[in-house]
């Protein structure tokens, strides 16, 4: 209609809605143990879902690559599906069982309990790593339920159900060694071997809209290629994704691999994601998150894997069968209430 309405005009017209409604769920301001999105490092496509599915993107105060003196930002509206305890912006948080395991209380601290861990999982055999990430995956398929209860609790964002559906794809799906076995070829030249080598300790800033989602995939991905990981993960997930590194650390223990392969920072801010990322002990940074949290580990001066935000169109054309495209754009774009970066955000019609 030739008319765009800004992050701060939808998250007013929401709250109107709600308020309208009843002003169920109350409104609240943007928070979470210090801020910041796309996992303590800047802001993820996140937003509150208002029971129609509406999130509206919001950028959470004090985030990377913010306009200085930016200030508040929009409010966000609870959740007309959420009647349980909240974890962000200072709401009862949910009872997360204490997580020891592969936490530290400083950035410092998990890069150098993660280094020590690297140095002993590299003389291991290779098929620990196999042993390890089938570990992996069991205990996260083995809880599901609570990982998807306590991150919807902790976040107010999403849906139970669907997160059970995304961390069961992300544990049972993700590529493991078996995609990086050696390849060897001869031909005129002679022979060639290719065989992968690790880099060490890898530094991962993961989102509040796929928490414990992000920590088992990233987990499988840098485990299988025989390194070490050490989580910054959103301030608004931090209980859920440290009792998820904590029962990934027993999962390792328990298969013969070293303590603290995969290590978090305890109270994750956006100074720590800053500080990790330009660790000297940390050889390459992997980011889940927002445009800004992307722009600042592409300033580190070291190798990134970064995925920033998204906006997926659905194509609709003349050979498509409609009432199957329709129910594809239907479960697509509500996965969750939408609040993935991945999911369906707008349709073409040709």
């Amino acid at each position: 209609m030739g008319m765009e309405l800004d992050e701060r005009k939808i998250a007013e017209i929401v709250e109107r809605v709600v308020a309208r409604i009843g002003g169920v769920g109350g409104v609240g301001t943007a928070g979470g143990g210090g801020g910041g999105g796309g996992g303590g490092g800047a802001s993820a496509d996140s937003g509150r879902a208002a029971g129609s599915g509406v999130a509206p993107p919001v950028t959470l105060p004090g985030a990377v690559g913010a306009a200085p003196g930016a200030g508040a930002r929009p409010p966000f509206v609870r959740s007309l599906r959420d009647d349980g305890p909240r974890g962000a912006g200072g709401r009862r948080g949910p009872a997360i069982p204490r997580a020891t395991r592969g936490v530290f209380g400083d950035p410092d601290s998990a890069v150098d309990a993660a280094r020590k861990a690297f140095e002993q999982y590299e003389r291991e055999p290779l098929s620990l790593r196999y042993r390890i990430v089938e570990a992996m995956r069991a205990v996260t398929l083995q809880h599901l339920d609570d990982l998807a209860r306590f991150a919807h609790e902790e976040t107010g964002l999403g849906r139970v159900e669907d997160k059970v559906g995304k961390n069961r794809i992300a544990a049972t799906r993700t590529p493991g060694p078996e995609i990086l076995t050696p390849k060897a070829w001869t031909g005129d030249d002679g022979l060639t071997i290719m065989e992968r080598a690790p880099y060490g300790v890898i530094a991962s800033v993961t989102p509040t809209t796929n928490p414990t989602e992000t920590i088992i995939n990233n987990g499988i991905g840098i485990v299988s290629g025989g390194n070490a990981v050490v989580f910054n993960t959103h301030p608004s997930a931090k209980g859920v994704c440290a009792w998820h590194v904590h029962l990934l650390n027993e999962a390792v223990v328990a298969a013969g691999g070293p303590e603290n392969l995969l290590t978090c920072v305890g109270e994750p801010t956006i100074e720590s994601a800053q500080y990790v990322m330009r660790h000297k002990g940390v050889r390459l940074i992997v980011v889940t998150g927002g445009a800004g949290v992307v722009k600042e580990a592409m300033s580190c001066g070291k190798k990134v894997i970064a995925a920033g935000p998204g906006n997926p169109p659905v194509v609709v054309d003349e050979t498509a069968f409609i009432d199957k495209a329709a129910r594809g754009i239907i479960a697509g774009a509500s996965i969750d209430n939408n609040i993935l970066c991945t999911a369906e955000k707008e349709i073409i019609a040709v």
